[in-house]
């Protein structure tokens, strides 16, 4: 019991791993396919959560609105508030990597796919299995996009630059930044619910804990 629990214990920084680029474009064949597939698993993960219907997270309630407005899918919505985040970095002089692109790309197709494959429960149990899964995907893909050194996604590197560009910590940056779109996203037409306050509570945690699993399973 002992050392499954000390597996699962939360990593305090991001791992060095065999598969992290020296650079944002540091392409080699592995790392660009562990890129994809986290960031995918990141895509189906929220979609889990947003098919949970008992509250998304903040940038999906976002999406999901911007999709009713606009009568197009979530994943689209996605793809278009992604785009717009990184065009608002090129007053803050920031440069995207690979990976910043293809977090774009392939998170909002993963979206899509999960919405289609992952049938919306009506029993709550069903429904807060939906959200924690989701969370812990949400959690293992993003542990192993950024382990892969090739760029933060659009909303990391906005919060990022704001901070270096006006001095806010980054925490009241990103506080700031996820109050306004889950504000926004819910006046759209959002879904905000126990599933927001779920993923806010613990999605750091399990982001921390998938990058405690990934450094034991890379250091062994």
């Amino acid at each position: 019991m002992v050392s499954w629990m000390n597996f699962f214990r939360p990593h305090k920084t991001v791992p060095k791993t065999p598969w992290t680029g020296s650079h944002p474009w540091d392409l080699a064949p592995m790392r660009v396919v562990i890129l994809s597939l986290g960031l995918f698993v990141f895509g189906l993960g929220d979609s889990l959560v947003i098919q949970s219907t008992l509250g998304n997270a903040p940038w999906s309630v976002l999406a999901q609105g911007i999709s009713g407005q606009l009568d197009i899918s979530i994943g689209t919505a996605t793809l278009l508030v992604s785009a717009i985040v990184l065009a608002m970095w090129l007053p803050l002089r920031e440069r995207p990597g690979f990976g910043t692109i293809m977090n774009i790309l392939i998170i909002a197709g993963a979206i899509d796919i999960g919405i289609w494959l992952f049938p919306s429960p009506t029993a709550f149990p069903s429904q807060l299995a939906y959200v924690l899964v989701g969370i812990a995907m949400v959690g293992a893909g993003s542990a192993f996009y950024i382990t892969c050194g090739l760029g933060p996604g659009p909303r990391d590197g906005w919060m990022t630059a704001l901070h270096k560009r006006t001095g806010v910590r980054v925490g009241r940056v990103r506080l700031g930044i996820e109050l306004t779109v889950l504000t926004l996203g819910w006046f759209l037409g959002g879904t905000v619910g126990l599933g927001t306050a779920l993923f806010a509570l613990f999605i750091g945690y399990s982001v921390a804990i998938s990058f405690g699993v990934v450094s034991r399973l890379t250091t062994r």
